[in-house]
């Protein structure tokens, strides 16, 4: 679990060690944390002016729709499949799943599929041992090992290729798998959520995706709606970044009326991502400390 104080780190290794008479007693005080800690952050939100929920900002109808998925299914082991366009915040729900379930002491492993050639993704998300090919001068424990009694999120899930599309099923179905160039089987136990922002029921249907493949990992899916269907959320999301951006050091601003009505009508292709980065280079160039039309990118004044 990322962010948490001492006294929650001091609570849980109490727990870790206690006798079985005595678990009941750390069980109580940890949840009387978790209470008072939840307060506090509810309250500084508030204060804030920004208001979500698992580490997300926002309160639109869409957004809502994602906190009640999320916290029906957190709580369990289901694999989950996070949908949505780039730039909607797809780690982040896959990131709440493992620190809100029972996981969520174990290690967090997230992989981008997209971004391993796809001769090496079989080795990075199993392993390999020495001799496996050409430059594998040791043995190697791949993605799967790593997140062993944890998660292991798998972005871009649709860029697979189709002939380690049969052993990652193999892994969901059985939990196990054999590093390239073994002989023995491994095993592992890990939570899988997957996310992509391509369509995969019409990857099915052109050959280039497993159906039996999908629906496994499709036990649940949650679909993070795209910026332009939660334009209420553009303020408090803008306040958030800027908040963020004044606590890293990084230049910050006030945004103008006349300014925060542009950031609201705009399409945002790139969604959260990109009204991220416009925040940036709009604070970087913003006079006096205020953001004003005239520090946003020619498109949102519909110059371009």
């Amino acid at each position: 679990m990322s962010g948490l104080g001492e006294e929650l780190r001091h609570l849980l290794d109490r727990l870790d060690r206690a006798e079985a008479e005595e678990r009941a007693d750390a069980v109580e005080l940890l949840r009387a944390w978790l209470g008072a800690e939840s307060g506090r952050a509810a309250a500084a939100a508030a204060a804030e002016g920004v208001a979500g929920r698992f580490g997300m900002v926002g309160t639109a109808p869409a957004m809502e729709e994602v906190y009640a998925v999320l916290a029906k299914v957190a709580r369990t082991q289901v694999p989950v499949l996070v949908v949505g366009e780039s730039g909607t915040g797809k780690e982040l729900a896959a990131r709440a799943l493992h620190e809100q379930g029972p996981r969520r002491r174990g290690p967090w492993v997230a992989v981008n599929c997209a971004a391993i050639p796809p001769t090496l993704l079989e080795a990075e998300l199993f392993g390999h041992v020495k001799g496996a090919f050409t430059g594998a001068h040791r043995d190697r424990r791949g993605y799967v090992a790593e997140a062993d009694g944890g998660t292991l999120f798998l972005d871009e899930i649709g860029e697979i290729p189709p002939e380690l599309q049969a052993k990652l099923l193999r892994f969901l179905q059985e939990g196990e798998y054999r590093p390239v160039g073994a002989s023995k089987v491994e095993h592992a136990e890990v939570r899988v959520v997957a996310a992509t922002n391509r369509d995969l029921k019409r990857a099915i249907a052109d050959g280039r995706f497993r159906e039996d493949l999908y629906y496994r990992l499709a036990v649940i899916t949650v679909r993070m709606p795209p910026l332009r269907e939660r334009r209420e959320d553009v303020p408090a999301l803008v306040r958030d970044f800027l908040a963020r951006q004044a606590e890293r050091g990084e230049p910050s601003a006030e945004v103008t009326d006349e300014a925060m009505a542009l950031l609201q009508a705009y399409d945002w292709p790139g969604n959260v991502r990109e009204l991220q980065n416009e925040l940036q280079r709009a604070a970087t160039f913003a006079r006096d400390g205020r953001i004003t039309p005239a520090e946003l990118s020619p498109a949102l004044r519909g110059e371009g």
